[in-house]
């Protein structure tokens, strides 16, 4: 008997009483947060649970009531689930399948729906592949992975050593050979030639050139591509003999990367308006655009320091593979070719959007209705990266479910590794988006994006996420990429096992912060006088402005700041709402907030226009007229840096209340400026902030808790102004600390390097579940997205 049988059989009347007070309660399906509300309030009415009811009690998921059975979700531990039914007249639980749980899902929302339809499993595809053995080590796949390869090469060196030499033998730049010439037959040849030349080297000064000695290497078997000068090559040639006798994961690590495997990289993100001015806060314009920009910069200044380390005087390029939109208004969005800035050869390309009709679409579409647009953008694409790579890339990194479809796509054509980065997983923000996506499909089509998000992550060679919760979430909560595990989307598909957490693909690596844009306060050498007095008058000395509403009647009391896109998930109509409600939040601060349009007329995204609506309500309903500026315009990055700067002069905070947030770049770049952040505990804010060390966790579902949160924070900063300036410098501390983008692109390189390494060797065994991949596109997302191409065809 399992323990959760056990402990129902000997507690069977505090179970059964706990669970008939859930009947009597009006919901009918119930997830963990209700659950826990509902044995808060059983205890107040009863006494307390035995400890280990309570303890199972915490392990409730879900919980659906149908007719006279109840089926409950059981989250056991960190990315695995136990599925159970109860019969409630007889007072019986049974421990049954996944699908027999879905199907029960299926049945509440629609008793009449078809259950005979599609069912998912990815775990056949996993199982003869490494996994990390405990929760703990989930996300840091490349560790395993290294000891993993390391260990096979290791009971097998013969085979291994041939297959190193292969590998090795295969890189090449523009046609010339690197590292190894063909003089060096095999790999028992090449451990002599590696003496040979380490005993020869010796004789030499560790500062020669590796020019200076170019035709001795190469009559030895050896080009460029393992140092630039004798200290890098006798190093780097000793490691290759150390894998090539005694082989380890940490040597195993060291040599892969230092391999130069990469020189073009394609960072696909079609969404949205992306340019370098003018589109932030322009409807599906906002962080990610930030995040791609600021890492491609420091991608660029590590490849380069990479290859030059390897003695290659090479440039790289990387290219922004993004959508061309004709009407881009007055950004760059309608240009094909953009140089990023303060980069050597980075470019922004811009590909439109064609119906199966060559007719290229003019104006902004919504992340939710790009679906259909995203295959023939794929081959289109193939093409002109092609083109402006003289070649393929050597990597290709997704991001978002839109990017990372068509990085699946362009990957299998060009044949190159494939990187994912959701940064927010759609189905995780959007509460029922799975259960109940017939209802929201007009308006989200989330029965693709989904689709999308499970091709991609299945597909991907290695994922990226910026925080561990964004895969296996916490002790009590659910991860993003674990609500993909198992799920349903009733009258479509339902699947069983969507995704491993353990599997060693998934990898964090937390991204930065511009440190040119976004420095502490106290920088004022930094700083620019002009934009810095704009920026006060504006937010604060009530400068007349058409784009900003609310003029403040005391504008030295404490500044609560929030800064983002106008939208339901950002929830800051629900931070105006609380400032509202709250007498001592509205007598002690004043709120300003940069978000969205205050002119209806200005937007076409309809969830922004509903926002505004919702916005101008809450001002009148709680007279905010005076108490609040709602900046309603587009600022450049280096005036967005200054915004948080100026917060900081008036010792103000800053809010982030998402329902959810997969990383929360405003909150690094809030915190590096000097702010003190409350934030969303829903997310990448979790991990960042140390909770009333170097800011605040604040949980929006829970209003009066958030608004308490708010008042005493305010409360303590106004009275305490020491209290102010030591989470100010905390923030600061953390954010060096933690979080830069050097760290990030050389882990991100050295992951490209393992994993090339790891495709290379597992190609033909993946061959399974590229063709289960397919058969998913074709069947459960390309059909839909046809459909709904005619849709968009007869509007």
């Amino acid at each position: 008997m399992n323990n959760i049988l056990k402990i129902v059989e000997n507690n069977k009347t505090d179970f059964f009483n706990f669970i008939n007070f859930l009947i009597k309660q009006d919901k009918r399906l119930l997830i963990v947060g209700e659950v826990e509300e509902n044995y808060r309030k059983y205890k107040l009415e009863n006494k307390e649970l035995n400890s280990e009811v309570e303890t199972i009690i915490k392990l409730m998921q879900e919980i659906i009531f149908l007719n006279s059975l109840i089926f409950i979700d059981f989250r056991v531990r960190i990315g695995h689930s136990e599925f159970y039914y109860i019969n409630i007249d007889d007072q019986i639980i049974t421990k049954i399948p996944i699908k027999e749980y879905l199907i029960a899902k299926e049945n509440f929302v629609d008793s009449s729906i078809n259950d005979n339809i599609v069912t998912l499993n990815f775990k056949p595809f996993y199982e003869n592949y490494p996994s990390v053995r405990d929760d703990k080590s989930i996300g840091a796949g490349v560790e395993y992975l290294n000891k993993f390869l390391s260990s096979k090469m290791f009971n097998d060196i013969d085979k291994w050593k041939e297959v190193l030499f292969n590998f090795v033998k295969l890189h090449k730049f523009n046609n010339e050979q690197l590292i190894l010439n063909d003089r060096i037959k095999s790999s028992d040849q090449l451990i002599e030639k590696i003496k040979i030349v380490l005993k020869k080297l010796e004789e030499k000064e560790d500062t020669v050139q590796f020019n200076e000695i170019k035709h001795n290497l190469q009559e030895e078997g050896f080009e460029r591509g393992l140092g630039k000068d004798v200290k890098s090559l006798k190093e780097n040639l000793k490691i290759f003999d150390t894998l090539l006798n005694s082989p380890d994961h940490i040597t195993l690590k060291e040599f892969i990367t230092k391999i130069p495997m990469i020189f073009n990289i394609a960072v696909i993100s079609p969404h949205g308006y992306f340019a370098q001015q003018n589109v932030l806060g322009l409807p599906d314009s906002g962080g990610q655009i930030v995040y791609l920009l600021d890492m491609v910069k420091e991608l660029e200044k590590t490849l380069i320091e990479m290859l030059s380390e390897s003695g290659l005087n090479i440039l790289p390029k990387i290219i922004i593979l993004t959508r061309l939109i004709p009407n881009a208004g007055n950004t760059k969005c309608n240009q094909r070719l953009e140089k990023v800035n303060n980069t050597k050869n980075t470019w922004i390309l811009r590909v439109p959007f064609r119906t199966h009709n060559e007719k290229v679409t003019d104006n902004w579409i919504s992340r939710f209705e790009i679906w259909p647009y995203l295959e023939d953008f794929a081959e289109d694409s193939f093409i002109e990266l092609k083109a402006e790579f003289n070649g393929n890339p050597d990597l290709i990194i997704g991001n978002y479910s839109d990017g990372n479809l068509v990085s699946y796509l362009l990957s299998k054509k060009f044949n190159v590794t494939q990187c994912c980065i959701a940064h927010a997983l759609e189905k995780s923000k959007y509460l029922f988006s799975d259960l109940y996506w017939k209802q929201m499909e007009d308006h989200y089509h989330f029965s693709m994006q989904i689709t999308a998000d499970l091709i991609a992550m299945n597909s991907s060679n290695f994922q990226i996420t910026s925080t561990y919760q964004e895969i296996a979430g916490t002790e009590h909560t659910v991860g993003q990429y674990e609500t993909h595990k198992h799920f349903t989307l009733p009258g479509l598909y339902r699947v069983e096992n969507g995704v491993d957490l353990y599997n060693v693909k998934f990898n964090i690596i937390s991204p930065g912060v511009n440190e040119r844009i976004f420095f502490p306060y106290t920088k004022n050498n930094k700083r620019n006088p002009k934009i810095k007095n704009y920026l006060t008058q504006l937010v604060f000395e009530n400068l007349e402005d058409n784009e900003v509403y609310g003029k403040l009647e005391n504008p030295n009391l404490t500044p609560i700041f929030s800064m983002a896109r106008l939208d339901k998930n950002k929830n800051l109509t629900s931070l105006v709402e609380w400032f509202g409600k709250s007498e001592k939040l509205r007598e002690k601060s004043n709120l300003i907030i940069v978000a969205g349009k205050i002119d209806l007329n200005q937007s076409s995204d309809k969830e922004e226009i509903e926002e505004i609506k919702k916005m101008w309500n809450l001002i009148n309903e709680f007279n905010l007229h005076n108490k609040i500026r709602w900046i309603g315009k587009l600022f450049r990055k280096n005036d967005a840096g200054e915004l948080y700067r100026v917060i900081a002069d008036k010792k103000g905070i800053f809010v982030q209340p998402g329902l959810f947030e997969g990383f929360g770049l405003t909150v690094l770049e809030a915190m590096i400026s000097g702010v003190p952040v409350a934030a969303t505990k829903y997310g990448g804010p979790l991990e960042i902030i140390q909770n009333n060390i170097n800011g605040f966790h604040i949980d929006p579902i829970n209003i009066e808790e958030s608004i308490k949160t708010l008042e005493d924070i305010v409360q303590k900063f106004s009275e305490d102004y020491d209290s102010w300036s030591k989470f100010s410098q905390n923030s600061i501390k953390r954010v060096n600390e933690a979080y830069n983008w050097k760290l990030y692109s050389t882990k991100l390189l050295s992951l490209a390097k393992i994993y090339g390494f790891w495709r290379y060797l597992t190609d033909l065994d993946m061959k399974d579940m590229e063709a289960y991949l397919d058969i998913v596109y074709h069947l459960l997302f390309k059909p839909r997205a046809d459909d709904l191409l005619e849709k968009h065809n007869k509007i």
